[in-house]
């Protein structure tokens, strides 16, 4: 979990919120009222719930669903909807800039097999 998010972790964790199928439930109202006591951000609550829906329904793991979300893909339905070469290349960018050449670029096949198991679960067609 990243540090500016620990507030956001031990509240959910105090509420006995400790997997992502759980996080990935909640709806707007009960991130709300989780955010009032502890020093949680309501903000980071519905971070961490896109990046538990993107896990969940795309099954992929957490530092994926991450990267994902700081690229601007907040959902599963945002995933299925996205240009596979446009997000490739946003995704490309945003890895160098807070990586360099140190750590393997995301292949444009891993991307599209994402897509694509977003959009199945969507019922999104693939064209």
């Amino acid at each position: 979990m990243p540090r500016h998010l620990q507030r956001e972790q031990s509240q959910l964790e105090a509420a006995g919120i400790l997997h992502w199928p759980q996080l990935a439930r909640l709806s707007d109202a009960q991130l709300r009222q989780l955010s009032r006591p502890g020093g949680a951000s309501e903000a980071g609550l519905i971070k961490l719930r896109g990046q538990a829906r993107l896990v969940v329904a795309v099954a992929l793991e957490p530092a994926e669903a991450a990267l994902l979300l700081y690229a601007g893909i907040a959902d599963p339905r945002g995933l299925a909807a996205a240009d596979p070469h446009q997000l490739h290349r946003s995704i490309g960018r945003l890895q160098r800039s807070l990586t360099g050449e140190a750590v393997p670029m995301l292949e444009l096949a891993t991307l599209r097999r994402w897509i694509e198991r977003a959009r199945q679960g969507s019922g999104r067609s693939l064209n």
